[in-house]
């Protein structure tokens, strides 16, 4: 689907204009954005809209790193949003001039959609030209990673404070997906992160220069989103390692309740073992009270190193 938007001489916002038209026609500045584009709808970036071939190639091969290349009359910039539900990426590209620009997606983008509507519906279109609604695109792009990151947040809460008593396996199948989601979230927002410095420091982007606080704002909102990603990462970690500490120190507990025990049996056996083999002259056998003196020994033995482990606190 292709909507377009056009600001002429007058300040007048024009809607649904033809790109022939605009390409030909003398305005201000324009926005086209190819949203869900079919192939037909493809081919206009080549003709009229005469984009560099490779820069046609990015936006048809998806998910490429964000980045930004310079050609001779446009910029073309690589940018990532992110799926709420999915945490998956998802690819929009950005063509820029002074007097134009064009935005790609394969997928319907909230943030484009958001900022479409403030232009279309805006009061003084006068007030809008490219580099504005580029910032505008990249600040709702970035602003839109943060619940994510929240979300994320939450489910580590869960995972440390463990209320439902879940299982530990099933706690660290959570905490691995976790981790694999914050792993995915770093290989966007470190490539953004870096694409908005590098269009800070640009000689070339004389535009964006001028507007430095408003794209510094969105930078240090990625710098937040790098340090709260590491954060989390590392809690993670400590998360992984204080369950495998636990479930340590848990069989190491057991281990030593078993040892134990086993260890109060041991001379029982022995002497069930020694009374037990069929010689014939035993002298004990034929004691009317062998038997249960027998059973006194033993019964003494074992309650005596039952007490002896407990009160050195072996069974804690």
């Amino acid at each position: 689907m292709l909507r377009t938007i056009a600001v002429d001489h007058q300040m007048q916002l024009i809607k649904d204009v033809s790109i022939n038209d605009l390409t030909s026609g003398d305005f201000i500045w324009y926005w086209i954005d190819f949203n869900q584009p079919t192939e037909d709808e493809t081919d206009l970036l080549r003709t009229p809209l005469n984009f560099h071939p490779l820069a046609i190639e990015d936006c048809i091969h998806k998910l490429q790193r964000p980045k930004l290349d310079y050609y001779e009359d446009h910029t073309f910039f690589v940018t990532h949003s992110l799926n709420p539900e999915t945490f998956s990426k998802e690819e929009i590209n950005i063509f820029v001039a002074d007097n134009f620009i064009v935005t790609y997606h394969h997928q319907d983008s909230l943030e484009i959609n958001e900022v479409w509507d403030r232009v279309f519906f805006s009061n003084n279109p006068g007030q809008w030209d490219p580099y504005l609604v580029l910032y505008h695109v990249l600040d709702k792009l970035v602003d839109n990673y943060f619940p994510v990151v929240y979300q994320i947040e939450d489910t580590l809460n869960e995972i440390d404070e463990n209320s439902k008593n879940r299982s530990m396996e099933a706690l660290l199948d959570d905490l691995y997906e976790t981790r694999h989601q914050l792993l995915a979230l770093r290989h966007t927002v470190t490539p953004m992160r870096d694409l908005i410095y590098r269009m800070l420091n640009s000689h070339r982007l004389t535009e964006i220069k001028k507007r430095s606080e408003y794209f510094s704002d969105i930078h240090d909102h990625l710098l937040k989103l790098t340090e709260m990603i590491e954060s989390n990462r590392e809690l993670t970690t400590d998360i992984r390692d204080s369950y495998l500490s636990l479930n340590s120190h848990e069989t190491n507990r057991v281990m030593k309740v078993l040892t134990v025990i086993t260890t109060i049996f041991m001379p029982l056996t022995l002497i069930a073992g020694i009374y037990g083999m069929n010689f014939e002259h035993m002298p004990e056998l034929k004691w009317k009270y062998g038997y249960f003196g027998t059973l006194l020994f033993m019964f003494v033995i074992g309650f005596g190193m039952f007490f002896t482990f407990k009160k050195k606190g072996w069974f804690k």
